[in-house]
């Protein structure tokens, strides 16, 4: 044990470490704080639409040469993630079949795209690390680190001031739209902010397992706690806990960030889950038994 500490010790001296932690501790913590929104509106795989959205728009971003691709990815996976939440109730191709057809297509053309016109004689490296995020946390420039700072902080800002309109949303969109709040608004927010956390979180654990960052510590809070703010706070801090353990393990060990981290996500929900049972708590949900007397109170 003491040569483990000694160990992280050393390692805290490089200055990708500490970017690395940084970058992770505040993606972590915005994907839990709208995962739980995600995961009780149904949205919850949508993470993996946005994503392989991501991985396509990055793919032509690197073909075409674009230094800072971020320019390029974040206003395509914005628009994607309005034209999905946001598309309407008419539309000829609903829900699911949408988003699977986003999703594959996105991520086909992607790959051929890269793997056509590509200059990287490593096509098969770069494409599994986009992917599943084995690297790139720890090779990031400083625009990188500077970028996911300031979205993180806007993204934690309009969570916060919009607390209570996002939980009435969440619950009870028709009742929020009768009494005069236009649901439709918050409804582009939460879209637009699940975008940026996308694409922030591809660096951390790679397209493909995004969905584990917003999923995981969401259903773990839910085991244990019922009440909203409980299972926002609770999935918080087991998110950002379970990212600076993978981080540093995948330092220490030389394992893949991403897996790693959705490896430590899972040991927290079985723990979780065991715990819940011992309390009693055999179904994942919040009570809403007070939901009326908070609605009221939000609006």
């Amino acid at each position: 044990m003491t040569n483990l500490f000694a160990t992280l010790g050393n390692y805290f001296q490089y200055p990708f470490v500490k970017n690395a932690l940084i970058v992770g501790v505040l993606i972590a913590l915005c994907s839990s704080l709208l995962g739980v929104t995600l995961v009780l509106k149904r949205l919850s795989f949508i993470g993996d639409g946005l994503s392989h959205v991501a991985f396509g728009a990055m793919s032509v971003a690197s073909v075409v040469g674009l230094t800072q691709q971020m320019l390029l990815i974040m206003p395509v996976t914005v628009i994607a993630a309005v034209g999905l939440l946001m598309g309407g109730k008419n539309r000829k191709i609903k829900g699911d079949a949408s988003l699977a057809m986003l999703s594959v297509g996105a991520l086909g053309l992607g790959y051929l795209i890269v793997n056509k016109f590509s200059k990287s004689g490593n096509i098969s490296g770069d494409v599994c690390t986009t992917l599943f995020g084995s690297t790139s946390i720890l090779t990031l420039s400083k625009f990188d680190v500077w970028l996911c700072i300031v979205m993180s902080v806007i993204v934690i800002a309009v969570f916060v001031l919009l607390y209570n309109r996002i939980f009435a949303v969440t619950f009870d969109e028709t009742f929020t739209t009768a009494t005069g709040v236009k649901a439709s608004a918050y409804n582009l927010i939460i879209a637009v902010v699940t975008a940026v956390i996308i694409v922030l979180a591809m660096k951390l654990v790679g397209s493909l397992l995004i969905s584990a960052l917003v999923i995981f510590p969401a259903l773990s809070a839910m085991r244990v706690f019922k009440s909203f703010k409980s299972v926002v706070v609770c999935s918080a801090v087991v998110s950002v806990l379970c990212s600076v353990v993978g981080i540093l393990a995948s330092i220490v060990w030389s394992t893949p960030v991403g897996s790693t981290i959705v490896a430590i996500d899972i040991v927290v929900f079985l723990v979780f889950t065991f715990i819940g049972f011992l309390k009693g708590n055999n179904s994942l949900g919040i009570q809403t038994k007070n939901n009326s007397r908070e609605r009221k109170t939000n609006q």
